[in-house]
């Protein structure tokens, strides 16, 4: 695991969260870089540091196909601009040790899921994001919003097809991925 954070205490806070995981630390999105490979299965990432922001270093991540997931763990408030993001999960500081142990520990889970599944997963934490944080009317007329509604739609048909075929069919109701989502 990969904890990346401009702010050394909060960084080094962080990194002793989660029990039992080989972490490393990083202090600016030019180390991360430089520290990341496919080693690194779980980031856990400040948006908001200078010179390098986090969003540049999950694009890197992302261009690299490093296949690891990504936690936004940041002050910056989701707005509709999450929406155009590749992260797993995104949580707001302050973060308790027992919330970011759970979004570690899911982030492993996730790691042992098909792509679809991923994203699938990734796009339903986007969705939570920002419904957490902004009013319904701001929701209703975003086009970002809607389409990222329709991709999350195709994406649970496509499992729950791929599932019914295999004889291992779970239906992903609102509830059910609410609680894998923690």
């Amino acid at each position: 695991m990969l904890v990346v954070d401009d702010d050394r205490k909060t960084a080094d806070l962080y990194a002793e969260f989660p029990d039992g995981y080989a972490v490393s630390t990083a202090y600016s999105g030019a180390e991360a870089l430089e520290i990341l490979d496919d080693t690194v299965d779980v980031v856990l990432l400040d948006r908001r540091m200078p010179t390098m922001t986090g969003d540049d270093v999950l694009r890197s991540i992302r261009e690299r196909d490093l296949g690891c997931r990504v936690v936004m763990v940041t002050a910056a408030d989701p707005d509709l601009d999450v929406l155009e993001l590749p992260f797993d999960d995104y949580l707001v500081k302050p973060v308790s040790p027992d919330r970011l142990r759970d979004a570690v520990s899911q982030m492993y889970v996730r790691n042992g899921c098909d792509d679809t599944l991923q994203e699938l997963f990734a796009t339903a934490s986007k969705m939570a994001t920002v419904e957490s944080k902004m009013s319904l009317a701001d929701l209703e007329s975003s086009q970002t919003y809607a389409a990222l509604g329709a991709e999350f739609d195709r994406l649970r048909a496509e499992v729950e097809a791929r599932d019914a075929e295999r004889d291992t069919y779970v239906e992903f109701t609102d509830e059910k991925l609410r609680s894998l989502l923690g």
